[in-house]
């Protein structure tokens, strides 16, 4: 718990082995507490039979004493085992410049991982089932090693990647983001808000198709089904029928057309679990009319047609 005016102090960057990312954030840690001075150009001793002022010598003493919290910070960012290589470590830029010398690496070395970052980057794919912010993860980490070697990675070309190489789903997203916005504007993280908003729609529309097949399939067995048979059909139920609720008095254990409160009975089709058909009859109408035409079997109980004389059986008492 802090006091007013105090503040938490910055933790010191340890090296654990990636200079390129230890050596930025040291870097960055050094100049907020204004001591970068210190390894660059870096601190000089005066030698020992010079003739100083007395300001000079204060001057000297205060650089002296930056120069050892330097040290201190270095001390404690880099392990027991690193700094027992190093020999000369009488100032501050002498070891950060035996770090550079020993971790860095030279020009082709930087060349080399610099090379194969690019073919990785071109690479990147998002993977089917992939959320939007697990690929973007995935490509900034690479797009950031590369600005580490030097690449000048700006957010118009992560940009162009990411859009090129998002899944089949967002393809109208994409031609959409190019056709109204300016791309070498779009920053990394306007996309990346635009596109999580729209995969939260995609599992919304997916979680209410899901919950709809399962209500439809839940109400499957109510006294409808696919119709089998050339017009007067009576397919044959192989499941348990304690389930199914009558359409004209609503109780369970049979279906509309065995009802016993109805007179009358129609061609109802019952529903066949095993098998799921779509009919369809082909007919030659008066030469008048069209000579091909199809009628596909609609799945409903009762079965209708504009043709009176296509009925082998026809029943004119019944209105439900």
């Amino acid at each position: 718990m802090t006091t007013e005016g105090s503040f938490i102090q910055p933790a010191i960057p340890r090296f654990d082995g990636h200079y390129d990312h230890w050596s930025m954030l040291m870097e960055n840690f050094l100049r907020s507490k204004e001591f970068w001075g210190l390894v660059e150009p870096g601190y000089i001793e005066p030698a020992s039979d010079s003739v100083q002022t007395d300001a000079q010598r204060k001057k000297n003493d205060d650089l002296k004493l930056k120069d050892l919290k330097v040290k201190n910070y270095l001390f404690q960012a880099i392990d027991r085992t690193v700094l027992d290589t190093i020999l000369k470590k009488d100032t501050a830029k002498d070891i950060w410049d035996t770090m550079k010398k020993k971790f860095e690496g030279n020009a082709r070395v930087k060349r080399s991982h610099l090379q194969a970052l690019h073919r990785e980057f071109e690479t990147l794919e998002m993977r089917t089932g992939e959320g939007v912010t697990e690929y973007f993860s995935r490509v900034m980490t690479v797009a950031n090693k590369m600005r580490i070697y030097g690449e000048n990675m700006q957010d118009v070309k992560v940009v162009e990647k990411i859009l090129r190489s998002l899944t089949e789903k967002f393809n109208y997203v994409v031609c959409s983001i190019e056709e109204s916005k300016d791309i070498d504007a779009l920053t990394v993280d306007e996309l990346q808000s635009s596109l999580i908003v729209l995969e939260q729609k995609f599992q919304r529309h997916k979680g209410e198709e899901q919950a709809l097949k399962v209500t439809s399939e839940g109400g499957r067995g109510r006294g409808r089904g696919t119709y089998r048979g050339r017009g007067r059909g009576r397919g044959r139920a192989d499941f348990n029928k304690a389930t199914v609720e009558c359409y004209r008095c609503h109780q369970l254990g049979h279906f509309q057309y065995e009802c016993p409160s109805g007179n009358k009975e129609a061609n109802y089709a019952e529903l066949d679990e095993e098998e799921e058909m779509l009919l369809m009859s082909y007919v030659e109408l008066y030469k008048a009319r069209r000579e091909d035409a199809w009628f596909l079997d609609s799945g409903c109980s009762n079965h209708m047609c504009g043709d009176q004389t296509m009925f082998n059986e026809l029943d004119e008492n019944f209105r439900h």
